[in-house]
């Protein structure tokens, strides 16, 4: 199996995983607070990645530590945003939202300095499905009754946007440093300095509190092991064999998974205008993404001879 297939096949069982997790950890927070659980997964994922990868810690420098910091900052900022919206919206509300992922990556490559090597400037088709991605936002975050007021959106619909845009930055982090720091060292330095960042600002922003119940466990253990030490693992060594609109391709299916699971075991349903909406917002990404692109080298093509 050749290391581009491996990589797009673990890094769909990624996204399985993070979609799943929506309906799993919507149903935790009704006995711990958000922030929280946060900082439980994301010190359970560094005390494991740390544990597996202790024989690169040693060998960490200073362009490692400052990959992982501004990585970590992004991935913070992102989880933190999502589980304080999740907690106040919907799981397939959520999952859509942050699959907008997709549609503000191309937007943002429109400043040259976060372009990674090989990319190019966004298409008039990013412009496009980004139109019609907002369109969908509205439609499945508004009542019917306010039409396209985008003011009737929830506080959650609105801390989730937030998340998005900082998963973006996320993605576009990885993709910089990827090629150049070991996907070990970058996977426990990135979780590592997220588990800081949100210890810092758990006391800033809420007033913790748990009720140590069964369903709080597993979501903590299937968040932290599978969804954040092992996934980010693969998400640092995956791209840098596959390019990242491949990446995002794969990202588009997240929000279908998390509905999928949120129907099952939440029994959640979407009415017509919130399924026109998550329809929009699928339409949009796929605007932004399937249309034919020059082609653009995956980040272990662009590094230089020696690394990677």
């Amino acid at each position: 199996m050749s290391r581009s297939l491996k990589a797009h096949l673990l890094l769909l069982a990624v996204v399985f995983v993070w979609g799943a997790t929506f309906a799993l950890v919507k149903s935790a927070l009704t006995d711990i607070s958000p922030l929280l659980f946060n900082l439980f997964r994301m010190l359970l994922a560094a005390l494991s990645l740390a544990l597996l990868y202790r024989r690169h810690i040693g060998h960490i420098n200073r362009p490692a530590l400052i990959s992982g910091a501004i990585t970590g900052l992004c991935l913070a900022t992102g989880y933190q945003f999502q589980t304080a919206g999740l907690r106040l919206t919907t799981p397939s509300k959520s999952a859509f939202i942050t699959g907008l992922v997709v549609v503000i990556v191309p937007l943002l490559l429109v400043i040259p300095w976060l372009r990674p090597a090989g990319t190019h400037a966004p298409r008039w088709n990013a412009y496009l499905g980004a139109l019609v991605a907002f369109a969908g936002i509205l439609l499945l975050t508004t009542p019917a009754h306010t039409g396209f007021d985008f003011t009737s959106m929830t506080t959650g619909d609105l801390l989730t946007l937030g998340c998005s845009i900082a998963f973006s930055f996320h993605m576009l982090a990885l993709a910089h440093f990827s090629p150049r720091i070991r996907f070990e060292q970058l996977a426990v330095l990135q979780v590592a300095f997220a588990t800081v960042f949100m210890g810092v600002s758990l006391p800033l922003f809420e007033h913790p509190f748990v009720h140590w119940t069964p369903r709080v466990l597993i979501a903590l253990l299937i968040a932290s092991l599978l969804a954040t030490a092992a996934a980010f693992t693969i998400q640092s060594w995956a791209q840098q064999f596959i390019p990242a609109t491949h990446t995002a391709l794969l990202f588009t299916l997240e929000p279908v998974f998390a509905w999928l699971t949120s129907f099952i075991f939440l029994g959640e349903r979407l009415g017509l205008r919130s399924s026109l909406g998550a329809l929009l917002i699928l339409g949009g990404i796929g605007l932004s993404e399937l249309l034919p692109q020059r082609i653009q080298p995956t980040a272990h093509e662009t590094a230089p001879l020696g690394e990677g």
